[in-house]
C-alpha cells in the first residue's frame, strides 16, 4: 500500500506535467516552436517524475531521471520501449534547441514532439492508476 504524501507527490508533478503540456500547446498555436518544445520536454519530465515518486525514487540529473524511467519501467515491460524513444527524443531535442546556434526547430518537429508528448502524458496517467490501485505491481528497487 503507497503512502499518501507518496501518492499526493505524484499526483502534483502529474498536474505539473498537463499544465506544462498546456503551456506547449500554447507556444505550439503562436509559431513559438523552441519554446514548446522546451515545455513538451518538461512535461514528459515531470511525468515520468510522477511514476518515479511512486517508488521513490529520483535523480537531481535529467539524464538520470530518463535512465530511472528506462531501467524500472522499461526495462520491466510497465511501457513499451516507444516511452523511452519518446522521452530521450524530447531531451535531445530540448538541449538542441535550447543550446545550439542557428537550431531552429519547424512546424513539423514541434508538432511530432507534442503529439508525442500527449501520448507519454496519457500512458503515465493510466498506468500510474493502475500502479497505484495495485493493478500493475510496483518495479522492485533496490
Amino acid at each position: 500500500m503507497l503512502e499518501e504524501k507518496v501518492i499526493g507527490l505524484s499526483e502534483h508533478r502529474l498536474h505539473k506535467a498537463k499544465s506544462l503540456l498546456r503551456q506547449a500547446e500554447y507556444l505550439l498555436k503562436n509559431q513559438m516552436y523552441d519554446g514548446s518544445i522546451n515545455r513538451f520536454y518538461y512535461a514528459i519530465f515531470n511525468a515520468i517524475r510522477s511514476l518515479l515518486s511512486l517508488v521513490e525514487l529520483d535523480s537531481k540529473k535529467h539524464s538520470g531521471t530518463l535512465a530511472l524511467f528506462d531501467q524500472y519501467f522499461v526495462k520491466t515491460a510497465i511501457f513499451g520501449k516507444r516511452f523511452s524513444e519518446i522521452a530521450h527524443t524530447a531531451f535531445d531535442s530540448r538541449q538542441d534547441f535550447d543550446y545550439e546556434d542557428f537550431s531552429i526547430p519547424s512546424e513539423t518537429e514541434a508538432l511530432s514532439q507534442f503529439q508525442n508528448a500527449q501520448q507519454l502524458i496519457a500512458e503515465a496517467e493510466e498506468k500510474r492508476t493502475k500502479l497505484i490501485n495495485g493493478e500493475v505491481s510496483l518495479p522492485k528497487t533496490a
